[in-house]
């Protein structure tokens, strides 16, 4: 079991049930497609610890339910709540890693319909991917790859479009 911090699957929000179930919310990512899983690491003041699952109930949406083996109280498992869920190494953090690199050439919209750039590189970078945009003015734009940024994408055109924050294509 590896531990790989690019991949996180969501945020434990709250307690579930009486029996020590957590409530995740789920990375956008993972809202229609949730992997096998074993066992997670939760980040828990800022180390990773590994937990085995003994029991996972996806409840639609952006909603799992997570049961870690020997935690089976309120008491136990309340500690938990706002951590991180990351997912151990696995075949399905290999599809992720292709399917964002498969991004490479889509081009990039922002506010306006306004043409940002072709995405030229996919960065993995720890807690967050980053894309490499080269703008029109032949500039190259780092901008997180990150669900709040993203408006659209558009598989067929090839075509992102992002809602990015004002001033973040000029701090590059």
């Amino acid at each position: 079991m590896a531990y790989n911090n690019n991949i996180l699957l969501g945020r434990i929000t709250k307690v579930n049930g009486y029996e020590g179930a957590v409530t995740v919310k789920l990375e956008k990512l993972f809202s229609e497609n949730i992997p096998q899983m074993e066992s997670v690491f939760l980040e828990i003041e800022g180390r990773s610890v590994p937990f085995f699952i003994s029991d996972s109930e996806y409840t639609g949406a952006d909603i799992l339910k997570l049961k870690f083996e020997g935690y089976d109280s309120i008491e136990k498992i309340s500690e938990f709540t706002g951590c991180r869920v990351f997912l151990t190494t696995s075949s399905h953090a290999s599809n992720q890693t292709e399917d964002i690199q498969s991004l490479k050439g889509y081009k990039v919209l922002i506010q306006g319909n306004i043409i940002l750039g072709s995405i030229t590189e996919v960065i993995p970078n720890p807690g967050q991917w980053m894309l490499n945009i080269i703008s029109a003015k032949n500039k190259d734009v780092l901008i997180p790859f990150h669900e709040h940024f993203i408006v659209n994408i558009d598989k067929k055109k090839k075509i992102i479009v992002m809602n990015i924050p004002e001033g973040l294509t000029e701090i590059n």
